[in-house]
């Protein structure tokens, strides 16, 4: 008897790879990424780009991975003596306050060709909060012109500061803008050291290529109607931040709106808004419990309802925020398959060496 019910249970377990596909061990539970961006002067098309393209660059983690929660982080540098040498943006969930601090970086500085890299990694490196544990991905994207300043004295440099990278999970990718031959060896070695790419791109970043289709319309008054959904809930400045990200992505260009919606309808843990503030998402995603928020903090019609009656108005509110989901999901869908029609009729393809296309190329290849 033994012997035929381990038979039977060899015979079941052969049946188990039909649902593989729901069982990628190659997933990560969280992605982390850092932008290292070279912010001098001759960085401005490049940084114009960035902005441009961050949205996209999010959606292909998400894509890749799409049950992980996502962070970035940003860390700005120029040189000594400029206006700053070092800006950090933590890593953070928070993509679209990532992105307003994007959007406000000017490219200026950097009056002799050595920039304050070293620093500008070391920072990355040891200065994010970085997450601990297995099941998590960790990568830095290095983005500049111009080699390290190696003169600075006291000052921890990059073969270092890449072995500590490593020691910590960290893959660190050299990504060179235009082709000055002091940078090449350099990046090529930061590259090697941090079990990353070198990758060449152009001086001003590639060509950023923008689509056209005749979704665009439809998904960018679905994006309005879902920003309309949002609840604003907290003390005032909570409410003026969550209300200035909205206005934020209203006043963005379209391609960027429409990068940001696509975003949004691949994320399996939904926020309209991302980095809380918004009632209906922070309660569909349990991160808060409603009876927990004080009335003085929930919008005015919500506070005014008793108790007993406030669930139902948020479940309400979802259910018709479900819908408008299911719309945009649809639209995407429909939105890529036809940029990927024109994709595959145009002569002209895209520059594979542009910014957008390189940091995608090298995430769809390090988060498999």
């Amino acid at each position: 008897m033994r012997l035929k019910t381990t038979a039977l249970l060899f015979t079941l377990l052969a049946s188990l790879p039909v649902y593989a596909g729901n069982l990628n061990m190659s997933q990560h539970q969280r992605v982390e990424v850092a932008f290292v961006l070279d912010t001098t002067g001759s960085m401005g098309d490049l940084i114009d780009g960035a902005k441009r393209k961050i949205w996209s660059i999010a959606t292909t983690v998400v894509e890749t991975n799409p049950n992980a929660e996502v962070a970035m982080a940003l860390v700005a540098y120029r040189d000594r003596g400029d206006a700053y040498v070092v800006k950090t943006t933590p890593l953070s969930e928070d993509i679209q306050g990532m992105y307003g601090k994007l959007v406000q970086l000017q490219a200026d500085g950097g009056d002799d060709t050595p920039e304050s890299v070293n620093e500008a990694l070391n920072k990355a490196i040891s200065g994010l909060q970085w997450s601990t544990g297995d099941n998590i991905k960790r990568i830095v994207f290095l983005v500049g012109d111009a080699p390290p300043h190696m003169d600075y004295k006291q000052e921890k440099q990059y073969p270092a500061i890449l072995k500590n990278a490593v020691s910590k999970g960290i893959v660190v990718n050299a990504v060179q803008a235009g082709d000055m031959a002091e940078t090449t060896p350099v990046w090529k070695e930061i590259a090697q050291f941090g079990h990353g790419r070198y990758i060449s791109i152009p001086q001003d970043g590639g060509e950023v290529v923008v689509i056209i289709t005749p979704y665009d319309g439809d998904i960018l008054n679905m994006q309005r109607e879902l920003d309309g959904s949002v609840v604003p809930y907290g003390n005032l400045q909570q409410k003026s931040e969550l209300d200035a990200k909205i206005k934020q992505r209203a006043a963005a260009p379209s391609a960027v709106q429409l990068d940001n919606s696509k975003y949004y309808s691949k994320r399996v843990s939904k926020e309209v808004v991302t980095g809380g503030g918004d009632l209906l998402a922070d309660v569909e995603n349990k991160n808060i419990s409603l009876d927990k928020v004080a009335d003085a903090e929930l919008p005015a019609e919500l506070a005014a309802k008793p108790k007993a009656d406030r669930l139902a108005w948020i479940e309400e509110k979802l259910t018709n925020r479900k819908n408008l989901e299911a719309k945009m999901t649809d639209l995407i869908a429909k939105r890529d398959a036809f940029v990927l029609e024109q994709k595959s009729q145009s002569t002209k393809k895209t520059a594979p060496d542009s910014f957008d296309q390189a940091v995608e190329e090298t995430l769809r290849a390090q988060l498999n």
